[in-house]
């Protein structure tokens, strides 16, 4: 009997293939919908209101996507237990699939199927990541699973107002989404930026430092939980301060001046970078000195954009059995995301008047860097490992 499975191909070989490719298409897709909706040269019907959709999509479909491929890739390497592959691996990328397709059938499916979809990804992948946590005790890694619920709870309230059940909920939900992907990537990089720092320069010892681990992260809980509260004023803008030392301090402890020639590692610090600024403008909002709008976009597009595309270039290289050294191509994509961050976020502040054209420029920088990092990587995730050895 043949017991071949149907997507027995190096692109479902490992989690993070199928979802990295995904997140690269998606980026350029959900963008350009984004910039045709926003001009209204594209208009279609949608499940979710317009502000929401791009909100909803560019959080909950590119970000999660990302973190599906880390999660299904890291939690094998920290457990030793297989994560899915193959015809599983394929059923849960259709899911996610079928999550950024259906809103656009609003008015020919219902409501609560199209919410049921797209809600059902993320409890089904906390669950497939349980397993082999369980399995091995390594139950540390148990954070993430709760995090993978946190994002569910967050989509359940943007679904909620979405289908008229509760009222002035969906934006309480992106804000709880954003505040818990923020936490994920800074317990996410006290695991990874000194043991890739220590492998992207030879000789270099990280000493790790849990006080500032714990104060950095618990900082950074404490302003987005007074946001979540509606607290302004000087209490977050306190809290937000000490979030942005804690942070900077923790960073501090891992920098090495000779990051600079590794392109690898200085779009991850950057991304950081930008999480640290995003607490700097969080506080200066308190004040309704910059628009909290600015605040939102470093967090989202500058730490979350710059490091997920940084983690899909070094992890994809990694287990596929290549050289860490980043192309002249990705290079090229990596200063492009950070000049779409930076023209979204900070040269508005100086240049107000011109706030259309920044936005514009914005948006071909990010479309270009993902362009480039899926003409180099797209073959990549779609070839064996180079060694000849399993993912």
């Amino acid at each position: 009997m043949n017991t071949q499975k149907i997507f027995d191909t190096p692109l479902f070989g490992l989690g993070f293939r199928v979802f990295f490719a995904l997140a690269g298409l998606s980026a350029l897709i959900l963008i350009v919908l984004w910039n045709a909706i926003f001009k209204g040269t594209f208009t279609a019907d949608n499940y979710f209101a317009t502000n929401y959709w791009h909100a909803h999509e560019m959080l909950l479909g590119y970000s999660v996507a990302v973190i599906a491929g880390f999660l299904l890739a890291a939690v094998k390497n920290w457990t030793g237990k297989p994560t899915l592959t193959g015809d599983k691996l394929a059923g849960l990328a259709l899911l996610w699939l079928y999550g950024r397709i259906l809103p656009f059938y609003a008015g020919l499916l219902p409501n609560a199927l199209i919410a049921a979809v797209d809600f059902a990804f993320l409890p089904l992948l906390a669950y497939y990541i349980s397993l082999p946590i369980m399995q091995a005790k390594h139950f540390k890694s148990l954070i993430f699973v709760g995090l993978l619920l946190l994002l569910m709870l967050g989509n359940g309230l943007i679904h909620a107002e979405s289908l008229g059940l509760c009222q002035h909920t969906a934006s309480t939900g992106i804000q709880l989404v954003v505040a818990t992907i923020i936490i994920l990537i800074l317990i996410l990089a006290g695991r990874v930026f000194p043991f890739f720092t220590e492998r992207g320069l030879s000789g270099t010892l990280i000493i790790r430092n849990p006080l500032l681990d714990a104060l950095s992260i618990g900082s950074a809980v404490a302003v987005f939980g007074l946001q979540l509260w509606a607290v302004s004023g000087t209490a977050l803008a306190l809290t937000a301060v000490f979030a942005v030392v804690a942070n900077s301090a923790r960073v501090a402890g891992w920098y090495v001046q000779r990051i600079w020639y590794v392109p690898l590692l200085w779009i991850l610090y950057l991304g950081y970078g930008w999480i640290i600024l995003g607490f700097v403008l969080t506080a200066l909002s308190a004040y309704a000195w910059v628009s909290p709008s600015l605040a939102l976009h470093a967090f989202t597009l500058g730490g979350i954009g710059v490091l997920t595309l940084g983690m899909m270039a070094r992890v994809s290289l990694g287990h596929t059995g290549r050289a860490l050294r980043a192309s002249n191509a990705m290079a090229v994509a990596f200063v492009l995301i950070n000049l779409a961050a930076l023209l979204r976020v900070l040269v508005p502040i100086a240049l107000p008047n011109g706030y259309n054209i920044l936005i514009y420029g914005s948006i071909l920088s990010w479309l270009a860097a993902f362009a480039l990092f899926m003409f180099v990587y797209a073959p990549i995730l779609t070839a064996p490992r180079i060694d000849g050895q399993e993912d």
